[in-house]
């Protein structure tokens, strides 16, 4: 027997000798010394009989770990024992045909689930996703993705000592199943550490979070099917329990709550929203932003903005048109409702309006196909500044890519009605009553600002949809004859009913920003803008160039006498 092979032999009594026992088998740290030690000798021998020898002794203690987490209050080395047998699946399953998928998982719902508040658990974690982040996407697909709930309650709860690791791995998160789900849960990273810290106040240790998030799980189940019953016979919201879900102590939501328990689930159950506009979420919004903030909550707030934009960049970069189309509207329903932090909703809302405008170039038939959640969110442009803003993208974007493009007719048409109303209720002022508050500069101001984004929206859509060109006319005919105090809002509805009299010059200004086959007399192509000159633009673009010259020199200084 060689020295080599009396060392692993050594190993491998250990484990075998610890099967005999009754007691947990991560209280013993030679237990995982032993792993680690007889991975490194498969992997020095590369043989297929001692991976055959070693393997059915480390799948016994796996086995016998997992059967003791329930009864263990032990610390993090049952979940290090776990990583390094999980390793040795992954590496030589094949060799002895272990399909290590329902090991990964029982290893997730079983002990990372508990575990994750453990700061060495979850460092190690990330390390052992990292190392096997091929594999386990080419193999394992859908398991990173099914479990992106309990990942984010690891990074929410450690992102000051993970932050790197978990940027690396978060792009593994985003597939089919879980692209819906993940959006939202990212926008409500706040108030998922709002729920870690009160169960951590429930439980009295941070390293005991996973344990109490069973216990509530587990005693709320038969409540939590109940609830889910009676929505589904009734209709009603889940949460929708008025005062008697809100937490005695005001600064957080009620562990009986389905809100909460909906914030603490550790898999993805394919629901894209839900939970989110109950009195019990708003009391507890204004509570968490009012309140003390701990340094776990400070990070988690600079943390989502980061995280939303890697989801978008992957978005744009590897998602279909069908997964963005769907993401577009659930997106404008929570451009309002999120974190009442100012810098947070800040940074948040304009990630959500870049992506959205992106997505409008990247397709614009988008904005024919969501016509309807559209138009609706015209009609909330009056209600709050998000929702005023998120409109103004919204005109402009209808303007800019002409409601869906040439082929969409139907669409545009209701689109421009929507546009044409949004003009008419302001110019009347009957909803922002500035009639009565004349006085006041920042109405005014906000209402020119929406007039001008509408006035452009109506010019560009009827430049691209001719028949719309009377209705279009008339539209701005008013705001020319009505008296707008703004004399920006008046000058542009009086240029752009001056270029309609010239199609030519229309298309080559208010048409598409993209090269069109459709022409008119008088085009300009822009896209040559570097290869002509001056003189073969046309000169009504330069109507307001009149006057003396605007240069400091006369040709004699230019051209050279004989």
């Amino acid at each position: 027997m060689t020295d080599q092979e009396g060392d692993w032999n050594f190993y491998l009594r250990i484990l075998s000798n610890s099967a005999r026992d009754s007691t947990d088998p991560a209280s013993d740290p030679s237990i995982l010394q032993s792993v680690k030690k007889l991975h490194g000798f498969c992997n020095l021998e590369n043989s297929d009989d001692l991976v055959a020898r070693i393997y059915p002794q480390i799948n016994k203690v796996f086995q016998r770990s997992v059967a003791s987490l329930s009864q263990s209050d032990s610390g993090s080395s049952k979940g290090l024992l776990l990583l390094a047998i999980l390793q040795f699946f992954l590496d030589f399953g094949d060799m002895v045909l272990h399909d290590a998928d329902p090991s990964l998982r029982t290893f997730f719902r079983s002990c990372l689930s508990r575990e994750f508040s453990d700061t060495d658990v979850a460092e190690a974690t990330c390390e052992f996703l990292i190392a096997n982040k091929r594999k386990l996407l080419a193999s394992f697909p859908n398991l990173l993705p099914q479990f992106f709930p309990l990942l984010l309650k690891l990074i929410a709860w450690n992102w000051e000592k993970l932050e790197k690791s978990f940027l690396k791995i978060f792009p593994g998160l985003i597939s089919p199943g879980s692209f819906l789900p993940l959006f939202p849960s990212i926008l409500d990273l706040p108030m998922l550490v709002v729920a870690l810290e009160k169960v951590e106040r429930s439980s009295g240790s941070g390293s005991r979070v996973g344990g109490g998030i069973a216990s509530i799980q587990k005693s709320a189940a038969p409540e939590m099917l109940l609830a889910l019953m009676d929505e589904a016979y009734t209709g009603s919201t889940i949460g929708d329990g008025g005062d008697d879900s809100e937490s005695e102590d005001n600064n957080t939501i009620d562990v009986a709550d389905p809100l909460f328990l909906e914030l603490l689930k550790d898999e993805n159950d394919g629901l894209a929203e839900r939970h989110r506009a109950t009195p019990a979420l708003s009391s507890a919004l204004q509570a968490a932003a009012s309140g003390p903030r701990s340094e776990r909550m400070k990070q988690t707030l600079k943390i989502a903005p980061r995280l939303l934009d890697v989801y978008f960049s992957v978005t744009l970069r590897d998602a279909n048109d069908s997964l963005i189309c769907a993401l577009i509207p659930l997106l404008m329903t929570r451009n309002a409702t999120m974190f009442p932090d100012k810098n947070f909703s800040h940074e948040i809302r304009r990630r959500l309006l870049e992506f959205v405008l992106a997505a409008f170039q990247r397709s614009p038939s988008f904005i024919a196909l969501l016509k309807k959640p559209i138009i609706d969110r015209l009609g909330e442009a009056y209600d709050d500044v998000a929702k005023r803003e998120l409109a103004l993208q919204l005109c402009w974007a209808i303007g800019e890519y002409g409601g869906g493009g040439e082929a969409h007719k139907e669409a545009a048409r209701e689109l421009f009605e929507s546009l044409e109303l949004l003009l008419y209720e302001n110019l009347s002022s009957s909803r922002l009553g500035l009639r009565q508050e004349s006085g006041n500069g920042s109405r005014r101001t906000t209402q020119s600002r929406l007039l001008c984004f509408v006035v452009t929206a109506i010019a560009k859509l009827a430049t691209y949809h001719r028949e719309l060109l009377p209705r279009a006319r008339v539209a701005l005919g008013k705001v020319v004859r009505s008296r707008i105090s703004d004399a920006r809002v008046w000058r542009r509805a009086h240029d752009y009913l001056g270029l309609m009299n010239e199609p030519g010059i229309c298309w080559s200004v208010l048409g598409p920003s993209r090269v069109s086959e459709k022409r008119f007399p008088g085009t300009v192509n822009w896209s040559e803008g570097g290869q002509k000159m001056v003189a073969h633009i046309p000169f009504h673009i330069l109507s307001e160039q009149g006057g003396p010259p605007f240069h400091d020199f006369a040709l004699s200084d230019v051209i050279p006498k004989n």
